[in-house]
């Protein structure tokens, strides 16, 4: 194993074991929940948006090491963003765990969110990996249903 391969894979059990951002938000304006059904993860995301900024973001819920570092870092992530930018952000992300042709690299801007990027070797993973992020656009878009990664 590389030197980064191992570097990911301790960014991803750092924030499986420590989650960040996690439990309920107290003040949250907007929420939404996510379901995976194949493997019963489960996410509820919380946003505190103000003047059309992230100002705080937090999660709860039960699921694999990858959901729920994703789920931490993604949070991490978010907070000072616009919802425009948090938006482009879920694209970005996205892109870059359904890659079918190897990225050389992740993009830079995604920083420790790049620990992820090998999720797209596991097809099955990748729906643990952006069932939060999925669950983050229903709450940018004020969706009141459960999403679902199926």
């Amino acid at each position: 194993m590389n030197d980064l391969s191992e570097l990911y894979q301790e960014v991803i059990f750092d924030h499986y074991r420590q989650p960040r951002n996690r439990g309920v938000l107290a003040g949250a304006n907007r929420t939404a929940e996510g379901y995976n059904p194949l493997c019963g993860d489960k996410v509820t995301l919380y946003l505190r948006i103000e003047d059309g900024i992230v100002k705080e973001a937090s999660f709860e819920g039960s699921g694999c090491a990858i959901a729920t570092a994703s789920a931490s870092l993604m949070t991490e992530a978010l907070k000072g963003k616009t919802e425009a930018e948090a938006q482009a952000l879920f694209g970005r992300f996205r892109e870059m765990v359904t890659a079918s042709a190897p990225v050389s690299a992740p993009a830079p801007d995604l920083g420790k969110l790049a620990a992820l990027s090998g999720v797209r070797e596991f097809p099955a993973r990748v729906k643990c990996a952006t069932l939060a992020w999925h669950t983050l656009r229903a709450a940018l878009q004020g969706e009141n249903s459960t999403v679902s990664t199926e």
